[in-house]
């Protein structure tokens, strides 16, 4: 049992990148939809490549969206629009004409007249403008056939719409009625008075006749036609065209809406995770064998996979909803976040391997292949300094019009015109770029959560206007500039042995800070002859300038800096002793000497680029001790404290050789050199 907790523990990393990658699976394989694939490919205009094909199970021919359409248009065109009669309105201007004729019928006008005949006649002209119906001016335009329904309490009636009586038309109707002898006299003066009492009482009702439009559309029948299992679809050779293609199209579709049955669930659910798991095991490898370092880091790689799985669930969400929108996914974010944090060649192949897999559930799978890898790989080759907006917008401008081009050349190959092109495409690939613009916040947010940190941040960091930076060089300028060779001396190293040059000078510039709390203590920033640790015990001053690393940190913290560059803070002396003031201990100790008192308190560098920081440092500060610094002196100083390291075992815990070690040397000498370099003496 004991040997077995052992070897769990030995093994724990290995075991979580198996947990990981299990999780990672399931994962995908529960987010692809439920439906059937079918197998082959083909495209309208090419021949058939494959062997004769038979229907594997009888199925229906289905219509095509044009087809649909123009039904749907001639149902639009030959749909009786509804009106609604409100009779609450007929009643309403009965109500008001008589309590307005009385009144009316007091003008001069009518003094001959039969006032109460003329009442009544009034009465039955409404009536049989309501007979007809009085139309509603602002109905009319929604008017697209001449027949029309009316609906008087629930019971509609057909009605003829130029029979009905409008704004228009009512003046005419009423002077014709009035035209009688005996109402002739007062035909102007009565209509004028009907005008004004009479109000519409058909309205067009919207709600109704759009229910009456969807249930019509709901009768349109989707297929016309039937194919018998084990009849012949298509033959060898022949060219996928006409009934054919709609054919082939409609057994495609037939496949995609097929739930997985029982019978066939476990063999697909089986097929999928060998594929997924495949592929995940793929991109591990691809890790194991070139990028050991991220490897190791089960966080990094908990993040690679996470955003693979961001992308698969942001897909197949977007095909689940809607699959003609699945191009407005930023898939591109996927490289350029993995090549600001780790490299391009990282990024790119975890996009293939994305892409891949999305490749079993999106329509049209070879052209979204395509059309994603090729912006995947421009993406890789024009991004870069994605902290300058500027970059970042032209880059995706280019990444939008590489996704314009190549879906117009795809588009014409396969259809042999540009006639197809679908301006939605377009519209989505514009989108696309937009979305993209928000990896600047999306890799701010995964600096923050996974502790990492990207070019960008670290370019943004090693700005000497930075607010850090501006402080250290106030407040301890002989430091500052000190911390400035450092960076220079550390990022030609790290370039020449390959290792992150952008980290480990943005990690030399940070490393002495905390010397800003007692910067006169520290002889680069001692301008006089007056040194503050003549009046201080060699173990006192000791710890002061032991203390410039805890403070390095705690200030760092404070800044919010991230853990990478606080790690070059912390090991930047490693184990090491003052040496100075040790021996000034030593000569001057009488009792027994403690080396820990005088010592750092580490850790040791554990990577290339903290190794590289320590050489350069302690080669840096020593060479300003140099009286005559020569080439000779300064090969020989470099020699000693690099080799003194070793011997003290300072780099026991860097993934750093030996040949990288000598590389690092001749580079701090050669630097040095430049650095010390005298110009020969002029004649005055």
């Amino acid at each position: 049992m004991k040997n077995f907790k052992n070897k769990i523990f030995s093994n724990h990393s290995l075991i979580y990148k198996i947990f990981l990658l299990v999780i990672t699976t399931i994962s995908i394989i529960y987010l692809f939809p439920k439906g059937g694939q079918f197998k082959y490919e083909f495209r309208e205009g090419k021949p058939w490549q494959y062997e004769n094909y038979y229907a594997p199970f009888d199925f229906a021919i289905l219509k095509s969206e044009d087809e649909i359409k123009a039904e749907k248009d001639l149902i639009k065109q030959n749909l009786k629009p509804y009106y609604r009669n409100k009779v609450e309105v007929i009643n309403a201007v009965a109500a008001d004409y008589n309590n307005k004729i009385t009144l009316m019928l007091k003008d001069p006008i009518f003094a001959n007249a039969h006032k109460k005949e003329l009442e009544n006649f009034g009465r039955t002209v409404i009536d049989e403008i309501y007979n007809i119906g009085y139309l509603d001016a602002n109905s009319t335009s929604f008017q697209r056939n001449n027949e029309i329904m009316i609906i008087t309490n629930n019971t509609a009636n057909d009605q003829i719409l130029n029979q009905l009586i409008n704004k228009q038309t009512l003046h005419d109707k009423l002077i014709f009625y009035l035209k009688d002898a005996k109402y002739n006299l007062y035909a102007d003066k009565f209509s004028s008075f009907l005008i004004d009492i009479l109000k519409p009482n058909l309205f067009y009702d919207k709600n109704l006749n759009e229910k009456a439009l969807e249930d019509a559309y709901k009768n349109i029948s989707l297929t016309k036609g039937f194919i018998s299992e084990k009849e012949r679809i298509i033959l060898k050779g022949d060219v996928v065209e006409g009934k054919n293609f709609e054919i082939l199209n409609s057994l495609k579709k037939e496949f995609e809406s097929q739930l997985w049955s029982k019978s066939n669930y476990n063999w697909i659910v089986l097929g999928y995770t060998i594929l997924v798991a495949l592929a995940m095991l793929m991109l591990l490898l691809f890790l194991h064998k070139y990028r050991i370092e991220i490897y190791d880091n089960n966080k990094k790689v908990t993040f690679i996979f996470s955003n693979v799985l961001l992308m698969v669930l942001l897909t197949t969400l977007m095909i689940k909803f809607k699959p003609d929108y699945v191009y407005i996914v930023p898939l591109v974010i996927l490289p350029l976040i993995l090549k600001a944090f780790f490299d391009a060649r990282l990024g790119l192949f975890a996009h293939v391997l994305t892409i891949l897999l999305l490749g079993f559930i999106v329509p049209n799978s070879f052209e979204f292949i395509f059309l994603q890898i090729i912006a995947g790989i421009v993406t890789i080759l024009t991004v870069s300094e994605l902290y300058k907006r500027a970059n970042l917008f032209i880059s995706v401008s280019q990444i939008t019009l590489v996704y314009f081009l190549s879906y117009f050349a795809f588009s014409v190959t396969k259809d042999g015109n540009a006639s197809h092109l679908e301006l939605l495409k377009f519209e989505l690939f514009i989108f696309n770029g937009v979305l993209t613009l928000f990896v600047l916040p999306l890799m701010f947010f995964y600096e923050k959560v996974f502790g990492l940190v990207s070019d960008e941040t670290l370019r943004e960091l090693s700005d000497s206007n930075s607010k850090l930076l501006r402080e250290l060089a106030e407040k301890a300028p002989g430091t500052f500039q000190h911390s400035m060779q450092v960076a220079n001396l550390a990022e030609a190293s790290a370039s020449e042995i390959r290792a992150n040059a952008m980290l480990v000078r943005t990690g030399a510039l940070y490393h002495d800070i905390g010397k800003m709390f007692n910067p006169m203590y520290f002889t680069e920033n001692q301008s006089t002859s007056v040194n503050p640790h003549f009046d201080l015990s060699p173990k006192d001053s000791a710890k002061i300038i032991i203390s410039h690393v805890i403070k390095g940190i705690e200030l760092a913290k404070k800044n919010n800096l991230p853990d990478r560059i606080i790690d070059f803070i912390r090991t930047h002396h490693g184990t090491s002793l003052t040496y100075y003031f040790y021996k000034l201990e030593e000569d001057r100790n009488i009792g027994d000497l403690n080396p820990e008192d005088f010592r750092y308190p580490g850790p040791i560098p554990f990577s290339k680029e903290t190794a590289i920081l320590m050489m350069c440092d302690a080669c840096e500060a020593a060479s300003k001790s140099l009286k005559i610094p020569t080439g000779k002196s300064i090969d020989e100083l470099v020699e000693k404290i690099i080799n003194g390291q070793m011997e003290q075992k300072q780099f026991m815990n860097a993934d750093i050789t030996f040949k990288q070690i000598e590389t690092i040397k001749k580079v701090i000498k050669k630097k040095l050199k430049n650095i010390y370099y005298l110009r020969i003496s002029y004649p005055e």
